[in-house]
């Protein structure tokens, strides 16, 4: 059984003296004293030359530690599990929570900098900076928006438009009038269009920005020069991240140096390249959450999917609507929030046991063919990586398929028959990359 999710608390400190720096998360914070306890519990292992990095309470919950920079230490804490569910379940929190602590620590950077995050001399004033994280943290840990999984793939969250030619030339000439080479189009916090630059960033530096940019549209202002640090890319030399909204719910972004102005951007740049293209525009937001174009049709018995680029980090994922054509005797489907929950979930579970992650084999590759912790131990036994595998639950019946170019989770409903399973998912596969070459 895939394991359930609950309210996580997050705890920044200092590494070096134990300072707390804030805490974010469930409404009821962890006493003063448990806190302490956790933060020398860890350094007591560092004096003994041991890393602590996670351990299962008894009730069943789940503690992650991390230090980044030999300067901040974040901990993470799931009270959500009941005790004895497992190790399997123990392996998806792990992935899900140390997946927190990295996004939570290059989101810090992103908006402060390394630099003063590594050297504060000051800990009231780096306490008070923090603050302007804080949105875009709880965003991280509130996971607001139930389609969006890109803080926990590191693949961007697509929209595949039903125009994409127009709307890529647009950007394209947009970013290069704005003095730019990173410049993207997001619908409904998707990325429609972007130009090849904003796609050699890194993927989780992308997927940050991303979120970033839709805390900003979601503050109402029309425009906004922001300025920001890649975790990657440049952590202690700030970009200026312009963002304009077209419509509601569309909006383009660029990564620029000291030009242009906002307001010369604004007043002569977005008028030119976009003006011309609001009926596109209108038809990409018709699209919605759907994320692919009419021009491609799924089978009735596909409840939700993500479908993941594997080389490009990217990645769909849609709910769609129950089919009304369904018998009233069949079983009831889940409803589309708790889709996008299980969805989720057999992610983890997937990548947590059978399919190896990108980032796992890199981490391979450079520590001379170590296997990664996440790995089964029986996988580890085969001279193959799995390309299939499948779940039935109580609620749905899920799939998993593996191709060079692609990962697809696919959940169906209980109805469909378990042999099938195979057809569905590459059926499914079949029919978004032939209309999309997604």
């Amino acid at each position: 059984m895939m394991f359930q999710e609950g309210s996580i608390q997050l705890v920044c400190l200092t590494a070096s003296s134990g300072v707390p720096l804030f805490t974010r998360g469930a409404s009821r914070q962890l006493p003063f004293s448990v806190i302490g306890s956790l933060n020398g519990v860890h350094m007591f292992g560092s004096g003994q030359g041991v890393v602590l990095s996670s351990c299962e309470t008894e009730g069943g919950g789940k503690v992650v530690w991390q230090v980044f920079q030999d300067s901040v230490m974040l901990i993470a804490v799931s009270a959500s599990h009941q005790a004895g569910q497992g190790a399997d379940s123990s392996k998806g929190e792990h992935l899900h929570l140390q997946r927190l602590l990295e996004n939570v620590w290059s989101c810090m950077v992103m908006v402060l900098g390394q630099d003063e995050l590594v050297n504060a001399r000051n800990l009231e004033r780096l306490k008070k900076d923090l603050r302007s994280c804080f949105s875009l943290i709880d965003e991280l840990l509130e996971e607001r928006r139930p389609g969006i999984l890109g803080q926990l793939t590191h693949c961007a969250d697509c929209l595949l438009p039903p125009q994409p030619s127009l709307l890529q030339e647009a950007v394209h000439g947009f970013t290069k009038a704005a003095d730019s080479e990173f410049g993207c189009l997001l619908i409904h916090g998707r990325v429609a269009a972007a130009t090849e630059m904003w796609w050699r960033l890194a993927p989780q530096e992308i997927v940050l920005l991303l979120a970033l940019i839709r805390a900003l549209s979601d503050s109402g202002a029309a425009s906004c020069d922001y300025p920001v640090f890649l975790p990657q890319g440049s952590p202690t030399v700030a970009h200026r991240l312009l963002r304009f909204q077209l419509l509601p719910g569309a909006d383009v972004c660029v990564l620029c140096g000291p030009t242009p102005s906002l307001q010369g951007a604004e007043s002569t740049l977005v008028c030119r390249f976009w003006s011309p293209l609001t009926d596109t525009l209108r038809n990409c937001l018709a699209v919605g959450e759907h994320c692919l174009p009419t021009s491609v049709t799924l089978r009735p018995d596909v409840l939700a999917f993500l479908l993941i680029h594997r080389e490009s980090h990217r990645s769909i994922s849609c709910a769609p609507s129950p089919s009304c054509a369904r018998p009233q005797s069949d079983p009831p489907s889940p409803s589309e929030a708790r889709c996008w929950e299980l969805l989720k979930l057999f992610y983890i579970f997937c990548t947590t046991r059978y399919f190896k992650q990108e980032e796992a084999e890199a981490a391979e590759e450079v520590e001379g063919g170590a296997h990664p912790e996440n790995t089964e131990d029986f996988v580890r036994g085969f001279s193959h990586q799995p390309l299939k595998c499948y779940l039935v639950t109580d609620e749905c019946k899920c799939f998993a398929l593996q191709t060079a170019q692609h990962q697809l989770f696919l959940l169906t409903p209980l109805t469909a028959p378990t042999f099938a399973l195979n057809t569905i998912a590459a059926q499914t596969l079949s029919s978004i990359t032939a209309a999309t070459s997604f």
